[in-house]
């Protein structure tokens, strides 16, 4: 049975609903103080329709845009709770993009920018591992046969590059032909 668009819903059924872990949603109430779940006795969490609405705009954000936690938090601070509310509904208006050298632009932007900087301070550029851990997407989890048919594909992949390095040593004199 659904639930009506103005109930209450729990982590788990928010959790569901994003795709995420139930422990995401923890972490991100940590990260944005605008999370602001019920609680009830015990500490279960109870999210009202606005409360949906704002963390599937910072999923929209985080998974769809590629922004950083700072980055959201950002776009929070600058353009407002109501503007990330509404920000993963489609025809919304999108966020103005941070430059691109800006440590809390979408990893796209940035690796851009950096790649064609020099490489000398390798810690001026990182990525909180909290972070990118919080904004990566659950892995599907492969079935049995995919699984096999992707070790058989690696195997003979495996096989065909040994038979170029018998091949290449053979031809540099390194090996004695077969």
């Amino acid at each position: 049975m659904d639930k009506a668009p103005d109930a209450f819903r729990t982590i788990s059924e928010v959790a569901e609903d994003l795709a995420v872990p139930q422990h995401v949603l923890r972490f991100w109430e940590s990260r944005f103080t605008q999370i602001k779940p019920m609680k009830r006795a015990g500490g279960r969490r109870y999210y009202r329709p606005d409360d949906v609405d704002l963390l599937r705009g910072i999923h929209h954000l985080l998974y769809g845009e590629g922004y950083t936690i700072r980055g959201v938090q950002r776009i929070l601070k600058e353009q407002g709770v109501k503007f990330v509310e509404q920000v993963w509904r489609p025809g919304a208006e999108q966020p103005a993009h941070f430059a691109a050298d800006d440590d809390e632009a979408p990893p796209r932007r940035r690796l851009v920018a950096q790649s064609s900087r020099s490489h000398g301070d390798v810690g001026a550029e990182r990525d909180d591992d909290e972070e990118r851990f919080a904004a990566a997407p659950p892995r599907p989890r492969a079935s049995p046969e995919a699984a096999r048919e992707t070790l058989r594909k690696l195997q003979a992949a495996l096989f065909e590059l040994g038979e170029c390095r018998r091949l290449l040593d053979e031809a540099m004199g390194i090996a004695e032909p077969r």
